[in-house]
């Protein structure tokens, strides 16, 4: 029951505090931090003068009693009768004898101090030890009795000469404790005060604090609110080496990557738009000529196949535009749910595809088996384009003649290394920069099929997978493409 209420009282002053701005919490932290170092030191303070009063007081008081019970003037019975205690220099003190038969006896004219139990045993057993205590109510008479071991003589024995007429007593002295009790209420008001102005320092001094730490917090979210409104991915200045300043920084790296990604989409979408306008426009206007033809009483069959043939064609281009602009529009930064993929039997089935869409060409392939992780529908497509690529360019315009050797693909795979080289014309030197752009095509590649994104779709699956690739003239003459992924034992799943 206990440890639930406990619970539920912590749950709810966390959620008072979470309420709270961190500003608020900052000024209560200090507050509360400098308001229990004070309490701690100001009952340590008092704690200490306490002990160390009575301490002193105790000391007295025994020596007093111990030095006037060895001299044997305040344990005479006529002395106590006759002289009240203020003609001993004692008049902030009570006096008094318990005798071990239960007999109190006081000095003259005086109230008697407190005697029981305690200073009754002092009597009987006439030990070395005093008795402290302290006796008294809250408000009423407060005092510290001590009692220490006495012989008392009355008053009708010579003791001086006759020892054995010594009672066995116990010196009682009792001082009252007033002016300690005030004392210790004086210190504890100083205390108190000092700590309730160490308080107020402290919530000042950390609402000055969190006005000073929080001010760049307070610009960082101004740019974020300004960002979220306009849109406007400027970043915001930065000065200073702490953690806010690090966390503008950050604020920053994040805002020219969101603004990098916008480029691109702005980009992809511009791109995207031109290059569906043109085989739109081409299906659109084969379209309007079947339409037409068909108005003025029809084509001859061979006329509308060709034009139904182009139109196919034209749909084909459009599917595989849209396939890849899908594919590059995963602007992901890694591969998710990899798993382990033979890397040689992904480029063999590409080789199998590719080599039935290009029968007029000798391959030349060589494998050597090497794991990755990967998506292998990704991994498939790069290696398809690759293969694609270089068949088209390998394919001559006109057929080879009897002297010309034949077109040939040449495909290796060797420590993670793909290359692919073709018999083609090459690579103009201008070109090679962009050969991995999106929507970029060289001057000679205009007049072959393609949308511009076989290949930059392989560098988006090699970014993806860790890897890299890039592209140069093969000494021999034409175009080598080389892609490089690391090993499945060095990748992280």
């Amino acid at each position: 029951m206990v440890s639930a209420n406990l619970a539920r009282t912590q749950s709810w002053w966390q959620e008072k505090l979470h309420r709270l701005s961190l500003h608020a919490r900052v000024t209560l932290l200090a507050a509360v931090a400098v308001g229990f170092a004070v309490a701690l030191v100001s009952v340590s303070a008092y704690v200490t003068v306490r002990q160390q009063m009575y301490r002193n007081l105790d000391s007295s008081l025994i020596d007093r009693a111990e030095q006037a019970a060895k001299t044997g003037v305040l344990t005479n019975q006529q002395n106590l009768a006759t002289i009240p205690t203020d003609a001993f220099g004692l008049s902030d003190i009570r006096l008094g004898l318990y005798l071990a038969t239960g007999q109190k006896v006081g000095a003259a004219d005086s109230y008697l101090p407190p005697m029981g139990p305690t200073e009754l045993a002092i009597a009987q057993s006439q030990s070395n030890e005093a008795s402290v205590r302290t006796v008294g109510t809250r408000n009423g008479a407060h005092f510290r009795v001590i009692s220490v071991p006495a012989e008392f003589c009355p008053i009708m024995h010579p003791c001086q000469q006759d020892r054995e007429a010594r009672l066995p007593a116990a010196l009682v002295v009792a001082q009252s404790l007033d002016p300690i009790d005030r004392t210790l209420h004086n210190l504890g008001i100083v205390l108190w005060a000092f700590g309730l102005v160490g308080v107020i320092g402290a919530a000042l001094a950390g609402n000055a604090i969190a006005q000073s730490g929080l001010r760049p917090l307070v610009r960082l979210t101004g740019a974020a609110e300004h960002v979220a409104r306009t849109e406007e991915l400027r970043p915001i200045p930065v000065s200073g080496s702490d953690e806010i300043s690090r966390l503008a920084l950050a604020f920053n790296a994040m805002l020219q990557a969101l603004a990098r990604s916008q480029d691109r989409q702005r980009r992809l979408v511009g791109d995207a738009g031109h290059e569906l306008r043109t085989p739109l426009t081409s299906v659109r206007t084969n379209l309007d000529l079947l339409a037409q033809a068909d108005q003025r009483g029809g084509l001859r069959p061979e006329d509308r196949q060709q034009l139904l043939d182009d139109v196919r064609a034209q749909m084909d281009e459009l599917t595989t535009l849209i396939g890849d602009l899908t594919e590059l529009a995963r602007d992901t930064p890694q591969v998710r749910d990899a798993e382990l993929i033979e890397l040689s039997n992904v480029v063999e089935d590409a080789v199998i595809k590719v080599r039935r869409r290009a029968p007029g060409l000798e391959w030349d392939v060589q494998l050597d088996p090497f794991p990755v992780w990967g998506d292998e529908r990704l991994l498939g497509r790069a290696v398809t384009n690759l293969l694609d690529n270089a068949a088209k360019y390998s394919t001559p315009d006109e057929p080879a003649g009897e002297d010309q050797p034949p077109a040939r693909v040449t495909v290796r795979l060797r420590d993670g290394v793909l290359t692919v080289t073709d018999s083609g014309p090459g690579i103009a030197e201008a070109d090679l920069p962009h050969v991995f752009d999106r929507f970029y095509r060289s001057s000679e590649a205009r007049s072959r099929p393609g949308s511009g994104l076989g290949l930059a779709i392989v560098k988006h699956a090699a970014e993806q997978h860790g890897g890299m690739i890039y592209a140069r003239n093969a000494p021999g003459g034409g175009a080598q493409f080389t892609l490089w992924l690391p090993h499945a034992a060095t990748q992280s799943r």
